[in-house]
């Protein structure tokens, strides 16, 4: 069983940063595949981010490529997603994940066995 909380969500005007940190019970942590995905009202839970167990492989959305950095701590049971140039549209949110889900897979929302509860991230223009 892993229990993940995450924090770090907020207010932010349209070009600032946010740093959203998940911390993982349980451990498991170090041999789960990490992802970071979000919500926004109205809309279906995307995929944001991931990386896999090792951290030796990382991969994101094409909206948040260049702008966001998904990482992971084993010995701390953390991973982090710092967030950067933040638009209007990043508004959502951001739910950590965990599961045994392989590289090609990690993208997938339904290959996660466990959830974090959520963060709100608002970003005004």
């Amino acid at each position: 069983q892993v229990q993940l909380v995450e924090s770090g969500g907020g207010l932010v005007q349209a070009g600032g940063s946010l740093r959203l940190s998940c911390a993982a019970s349980g451990r498991t942590f170090s041999s789960y595949a990490m992802g970071w995905f979000r919500q926004a009202p109205g809309k279906e839970r995307e995929f944001v981010a991931a990386i896999i167990a090792s951290g030796d492989y990382t991969l994101y959305a094409d909206s948040v490529k260049g702008r966001f950095t998904i990482s992971r701590d084993n010995a701390k049971n953390t991973v982090l997603l710092q967030m950067n140039s933040l638009k209007p549209e990043d508004t959502a949110v951001y739910y950590c994940a965990a599961g045994p889900v392989s590289s090609i897979r990690i993208m997938i929302r339904g290959e996660y066995d466990y959830w974090g509860q959520g963060t709100q991230v608002t970003v005004s223009s």
